[in-house]
């Protein structure tokens, strides 16, 4: 299956009222998504509760620019009804001990010298845009972009 993939990072924790709304908003999106009046074979999931993936079946139809364009008025409705950040491309999710670690890459040099996270950290690449790389989107941060912060950095 080929499915186009779009991943946003959510700023903060839902409490379990606006998990259920945000569930329920993106079920009734991809339930109605369309591209030229096509109904697109969509799906998502919310990973750990703080990563939003949002994903198109290509193999029946593509998602194109005006279906795509939906999408971003989605996110920003998203944004809007449950007072967080989806779109904020600065935003890191980290995995920790285990856990699952949101950050904005303005605070990625701060983690390093203070040794909560090192060069081998696992990062989630949120640029992917296939569910087939989904399989390898953990990356250590010395493979990722945020590998410019490590400079400076003795380990």
């Amino acid at each position: 299956m080929a499915e186009k993939i779009w991943i946003y990072v959510l700023n903060k924790e839902l409490n379990a009222s606006e998990m259920q709304q945000l569930t329920s908003n993106c079920q009734t999106f991809v339930g109605s998504w369309t591209a030229h009046d096509v109904k697109l074979e969509a799906s998502f999931e919310i990973f750990n509760d703080r990563l939003l993936i949002m994903k198109v079946d290509e193999s029946a139809y593509n998602a194109s620019g005006c279906s795509i364009d939906k999408l971003m008025r989605f996110v920003q409705q998203q944004e809007k009804e449950l007072g967080v950040e989806l779109l904020n491309r600065f935003l890191v999710a980290l995995e920790i001990n285990d856990s699952l670690m949101i950050v904005h890459s303005s605070k990625i040099k701060e983690l390093l010298s203070r040794f909560v996270i090192t060069e081998n950290t696992p990062v989630f690449d949120t640029t992917i845009t296939t569910s087939a790389e989904l399989s390898q989107w953990k990356k250590p941060l010395k493979n990722t972009w945020l590998s410019k912060y490590l400079e400076g950095i003795s380990s």
